[in-house]
């Protein structure tokens, strides 16, 4: 082991999508700099349109944050006060707190334990006359089941409002994400499938009027200067930011590609050990899943624990995650909904027992290899 300890494998290496294409991304800042339409400028109209398009939307409006396009996304869909919306316990808290900034009444719900998916059986026990939305969110890189999503919210009568920070280009049943309902919010966050080089967001939709509302929105409620018909906010994405997603963008659907081989890579390597505990979260979406992250769950099965599991992998120089380690209802901040322990168990077992793996485009098979292979010598060799 001493020969491979010095082997480092981080859980994101982004330096693998930038330099091939550090030239564009220099070319492009410095296009925005000569222009100086640092606001609301070119790149951004360019982005937003190319963005939209490449999901299957007719419109995208760039906000500042993921978090801030959930909440003026439902906002411009006419979600607010005294509204009920659905949404799972096992996702970042952004999803709640996009809720709360609607000023939407948040009702969580249990996950599918295979997928870690929104369970809509849990879902349909859940809703009452207030039950206006469901936000859903394709976790991890895969999508919710939109034949199975779209026969819920018709029979319910609900806007769906697809979170997809996670899900850039996934695809699952002939649906690209953010084409499946009313808006979707996605995230532009460094480590995102399309990351930028600071915080971004975007609301992608189909109807012109909730495109309307969303501009005014997201600048300070003015569908003109200095005519607030709106109460909004400061939320733009900046033009920098666009013009450095305008150059990823037509290398995104490649590097989902390479981070889908990647994961079938981890799932044949992995195979041997599902009878010792380590057990991959389910594809159901086959090459549509974009694995924003892979994830296992280290099951009561396993002889060791996930936090000795992790420890020996930082030791042999392999980073890993928890993506969640704490449930929406079991966060301090939220003890107000009251909810309790034991209410989401599907959520609240997983919450203990996933673990993210190194992730990203460019892992190569190499590196898989090492992991799996480490993996397997602390379960098999305990």
């Amino acid at each position: 082991m001493n020969q491979t300890a010095s082997v480092k494998i981080p859980f994101v290496d982004l330096s693998q999508q930038h330099q091939p294409i550090q030239a564009q991304l220099d070319e492009a800042l410095h296009s925005v700099v000569k222009r100086g339409d640092f606001v609301l400028g070119k790149a951004l109209a360019e982005f937003e349109q190319a963005f939209a398009a490449a999901s299957g939307a007719e419109y995208g409006i760039g906000v500042a944050s993921g978090t801030d396009a959930i909440a003026l996304g439902l906002r411009a869909c006419g979600i607010g006060e005294g509204d009920e919306v659905l949404l799972p316990a096992n996702t970042f808290i952004a999803t709640l707190i996009g809720v709360n900034e609607a000023r939407a009444t948040p009702i969580l719900v249990d996950c599918d334990p295979d997928t870690a998916l929104i369970d809509l059986n849990a879902a349909q026990k859940a809703i009452t006359p207030k039950t206006k939305a469901i936000v859903p969110v394709h976790l991890y890189g895969q999508m919710v089941s939109p034949s199975q999503l779209l026969e819920f919210a018709e029979a319910n009568n609900l806007l769906i409002f697809e979170d997809a920070a996670q899900a850039h280009l996934a695809q699952r049943e002939g649906y690209i994400a953010g084409s499946v309902g009313k808006a979707a919010a996605f995230s532009f966050y460094p480590s995102k499938n399309l990351g930028a080089f600071g915080d971004g967001g975007m609301v992608l939709m189909k109807d012109a009027e909730v495109a309307q509302k969303m501009r005014s929105l997201r600048n300070y409620g003015a569908p003109r200067k200095y005519f607030h018909a709106d109460i909004g906010r400061n939320s733009r994405l900046d033009t920098l930011q666009a013009a450095i997603l305008n150059v990823k963008l037509p290398h995104l659907a490649g590097w989902n590609q390479s981070r889908n081989l990647a994961a079938s890579e981890y799932d044949k390597l992995l195979e041997p050990l599902k009878d010792m505990g380590i057990i991959p979260i389910q594809n159901q979406s086959g090459t549509g899943h974009i694995y924003h992250l892979y994830v296992i769950r280290v099951t009561d099965a396993c002889p060791l624990d996930r936090q000795t599991i992790q420890d020996k992998l930082a030791g042999a120089g392999i980073d890993t995650g928890i993506h969640y380690p704490i449930p929406c209802h079991l966060q301090p901040a939220y003890a107000y909904l009251g909810y309790r322990v034991g209410d989401f168990p599907n959520s609240e077992i997983l919450c203990e027992e996933i673990v993210s793996l190194p992730m990203y485009p460019g892992l190569s098979s190499e590196q898989v290899n090492f992991v799996v292979d480490t993996l397997k010598s602390l379960v098999i060799g305990c």
